[in-house]
């Protein structure tokens, strides 16, 4: 029994030491270059849609049609996916934002910008999906938490960089953001297809490959968890956090608008200094020991938010949930890779996890904006981190995703 225990160790130690494969390292360049690119347009789309002469209402459609086309899409992008294979759609998605997104920078009116911001998020959800597909297929097995952890990496290094260098850009005029986030999306396109070599079955097309039946996953407890905990993780993190906090900082905390930027920016640094060691810590401990605490630390630091009332509490609050995010986040992912497997297409069952995540953002910016005008901001963000609390209740029963399902 030691010997076995000890050949079980002493691969797992050198394998997590060890650079990541070829094909994973250009994942996370092609990441990179897509949160540069879309941390360029942030800033200043809704600025952008002012200037054809509509309110603030007219401007934030602007940046929800994007989500709510991705949404709608989703079923779609996964059938694409089983049909023509991860690496093809992922390309395509990256091409159809990159014509979109230089064809806003050419927008004459409202309605142009608004339908060619929804095409971009059609795209997006495919190349999305994609990815997600692409790094089931590629990560060993044994290192799914971590190659998690590095893509998120990717794209926090990505997002939070792009902002800067979008206001700079962004002096030569507001158009000029749109054309360089076309170009780093075309770069991206390119790298994927020209330097993603693949190796073996785990990177063969997924239109080769058997596709996991939805039913199937459906019937696993991990996954339906994972679903769960994606649509409450879409709900706060890329919902609440990026819609009600900048108001409640101005509404509540009576600080400057920049106030929601240095929120957003501690939030970051939280949240990189968890991925710094929780996708190996779930590929070691299992993904169950940091999806909960995740789940539990992001849903009650989001809760006390709500109940601040100096700057720094709030900055405090908001960088521990940033480091619950950055601990549930790769652990997430890797179970879902667990519950499709290496040698199967997961199209369908990724679209629906994507589809969860977006219908939070969704929902719940709306759902806390109605109960902060009703009832105050202690009420909107209470129930926003409760949220996060019932779905790491829901992973209590669900089994661990390590483990082979018996």
């Amino acid at each position: 029994m030691i010997q076995s225990s000890r050949s079980i160790k002493v691969p797992r130690i050198r394998q997590e030491k060890s650079p990541l494969p070829r094909d994973i390292r250009v994942m996370l360049a092609a990441a990179f270059l897509i949160a540069l690119g879309f941390g360029l347009v942030a800033p200043v789309l809704p600025q952008f849609a002012t200037t054809f002469d509509v309110g603030a209402t007219a401007a934030a459609v602007i940046v929800s049609i994007f989500a709510f086309m991705r949404l709608v899409f989703a079923p779609a992008g996964g059938a694409l996916i089983g049909r023509f294979g991860e690496r093809n759609v992922y390309v395509s998605g990256l091409l159809i934002v990159a014509v979109s997104t230089a064809a806003c920078a050419f927008a004459q009116d409202y309605w142009q910008l608004l339908i060619f911001r929804g095409l971009g998020g059609a795209g997006s959800v495919m190349f999305t999906v994609a990815a997600m597909g692409l790094l089931i297929r590629l990560a060993p097995p044994e290192r799914r938490g971590r190659v998690s952890g590095a893509y998120a990496s990717a794209f926090l290094i990505g997002s939070v960089l792009g902002p800067v260098v979008g206001g700079l850009l962004a002096g030569f005029g507001l158009r000029v953001p749109f054309l360089a986030y076309a170009g780093a999306l075309l770069v991206a396109a390119l790298v994927v297809r020209t330097m993603l070599r693949g190796d073996g079955n785990a990177a063969q097309d997924a239109g080769q490959a058997p596709a996991m039946a939805l039913r199937e996953a459906l019937s696993d407890s991990a996954y339906r968890a994972a679903v769960f905990s994606s649509f409450g993780n879409g709900w706060v993190t890329f919902g609440v956090r990026m819609a009600t906090i900048p108001l409640f900082a101005v509404a509540v905390l009576d600080s400057r608008p920049e106030t929601a930027a240095w929120a957003l920016a501690v939030f970051a640094v939280g949240n990189a200094l968890a991925l710094t060691f929780s996708g190996r810590l779930a590929d070691a401990w299992g993904r169950k020991r940091l999806l909960i605490p995740g789940l539990v630390i992001t849903g009650l630091a989001t809760g006390l938010i709500g109940l601040t009332t100096d700057l720094t509490a709030f900055l405090i609050a908001s960088a521990v949930a940033g480091f619950g995010s950055g601990l549930l986040g790769p652990a997430q992912q890797a179970a879902v890779a667990d519950v499709i497997g290496r040698g199967r297409s997961g199209g369908k069952v990724l679209a629906v996890f994507q589809m969860a995540a977006d219908t939070g953002a969704i929902i719940g910016p709306v759902v806390a904006g109605l109960i902060a005008d009703r009832l105050g901001y202690g009420w909107a963000f209470g129930l926003t981190g409760a949220v996060l609390l019932v779905t790491a209740a829901a992973w209590l029963p669900a089994r661990e995703p390590l483990k082979p399902k018996n």
